[in-house]
């Protein structure tokens, strides 16, 4: 880590954010006590602040940045194009040419489209299901991110106190004054739980338009779904006339066609974003024909009229492609394997130091846990307030030692780290640990 050239600018420019943003941020994430860090520039798998502290970023703006920051030949292509235009009310031919490259890497992708982010991906991809069944209601998983979207929203962040029986879980709203009808049309099923979940999916299967479902949610611990339960879910949507949605907005990462792949499973429609963008604000939903075919505007009727301002703009598509091209099968396994060496590493500190924790991931993502056990769920998921701040004791300790982490203590990796980066990460964990030890 290099020495600060300069003191307090960056509390100088939260007190003025203050009085201009609510909290002085337009996204939480960016918050940390007393203030935010504001970025200077980045290169490469580094990111430098305006006081001038060098950092390895494992966080990579929330898991986007699949080639870091400011790589050479998305830089070049990105500049190149915005010299010819940004976004024109016109078809461009990089959209014909990035959808086709998108569809080849898994053969579910029969049609998709592109939309802004990640939300919206979500988003298009409940009412695409709602027009291609007639039906209302959606199902999710127990304390699963899918984005802003009121219905994907429910029970994202219930509480002892909020969440109800494990038999059936409430339906809990994220934001103050989300409407009662859309908690009433969000079925909630407990992760992993093959016969607490179809017993509930049974009750309401026909209203149920989709299931959404992560693989690996971030928010209920980044641990794969077991094998079984995933297997379970989609046999049940395809008996029952229910479509699948999987999010792969983060996982999308974990392999060269998705962590579906993996799994050997196909869905009726995947949400993608994040890394799809080579750095810039993208979504993507792509599934079954038929199923896409209800955004067609050209159809006899149409059942979901749709259309987005900066849908499919040239600068985006142009920076996903170049990413997604060098994002190849060698670059998959070669990020795989540092996600893997790290979760290893990290394993033989915690049985050195004896600290009660654990490692969960991946592909090319893992979160650290204060729990001896990973957990499998979102109630096991939860976090105790001891263990809250020992993991905000952990992300404070590894920001001072020069590593920027997501604020669950997740990492993600990037092309251009080295297993030397991810082996000073690995010591300053083991580091963190020993003074959570040290202190009882």
């Amino acid at each position: 880590m290099s020495t600060p050239t300069q003191v307090n600018r960056s509390a100088e420019l939260y007190e003025r954010a203050c009085k201009v943003l609510p909290g002085g941020v337009s996204r939480n994430t960016v918050l940390r006590d007393p203030y935010p860090a504001y970025a200077s520039h980045g290169e490469g798998c580094r990111i430098v602040d305006i006081e001038g502290v060098s950092r390895i970023d494992f966080a990579n703006n929330m898991a986007s940045l699949i080639h870091g920051h400011a790589d050479p030949d998305i830089v070049a292509a990105v500049s190149e194009q915005l010299k010819k235009g940004s976004a024109f009310t016109m078809a461009t031919e990089v959209e014909v040419q990035y959808a086709e490259h998108l569809c080849s890497r898994n053969t579910g992708f029969e049609k998709l489209r592109f939309v802004n982010s990640g939300t919206e991906a979500i988003m298009v991809s409940l009412k695409a299901s709602r027009a291609f069944t007639g039906k209302a209601k959606i199902a999710k998983a127990e304390g699963s991110y899918h984005g802003g979207y009121d219905y994907a929203e429910v029970s994202q962040a219930p509480n002892p106190e909020t969440w109800g029986e494990l038999d059936q879980p409430n339906s809990v709203p994220l934001a103050h004054g989300t409407p009662r009808s859309a908690l009433d049309d969000v079925i909630v099923i407990p992760y992993n739980d093959i016969d607490r979940s179809v017993a509930i999916l049974e009750k309401h299967k026909n209203d149920l338009a989709c299931v959404l479902l992560d693989l690996m949610p971030h928010r209920v611990g980044l641990n794969p779904a077991n094998t079984d339960f995933a297997l379970a879910i989609r046999k049940w949507t395809q008996e029952n006339g229910v479509l699948l949605v999987l999010d792969e907005v983060i996982t999308f990462r974990c392999g060269h066609g998705g962590l579906q792949s993996r799994f050997g499973i196909t869905p009726d429609l995947t949400a993608m974003g994040k890394m799809i963008g080579g750095g810039f604000p993208i979504g993507a939903l792509a599934g079954r024909s038929d199923v896409m075919e209800v955004l067609n505007p050209k159809a006899k009727k149409v059942l979901f009229p749709h259309s987005g301002t900066f849908s499919a703009n040239p600068i985006t598509l142009t920076a996903g492609l170049v990413a997604m091209e060098k994002f190849d099968d060698i670059a998959v396994d070669r990020l795989n394997a540092l996600a893997h060496r790290a979760m290893e590493g990290i394993n033989v500190t915690i049985r050195e130091t004896g600290i009660n924790a654990c490692v969960t991931g991946d592909g090319s993502m893992f979160r650290v846990h204060m729990k001896a056990h990973p957990p499998h769920n979102f109630r096991e998921a939860y976090m105790s307030p001891d263990e809250g701040a020992k993991i905000k004791f952990m992300l404070d300790h590894l920001f001072d030692s020069g590593f920027v982490m997501i604020n669950t203590c997740s990492a993600t990796m990037s092309t251009p780290m080295t297993e030397q980066d991810i082996d000073a990460l690995v010591d300053a964990i083991k580091a963190g640990f020993e003074k959570i030890v040290a202190a009882g």
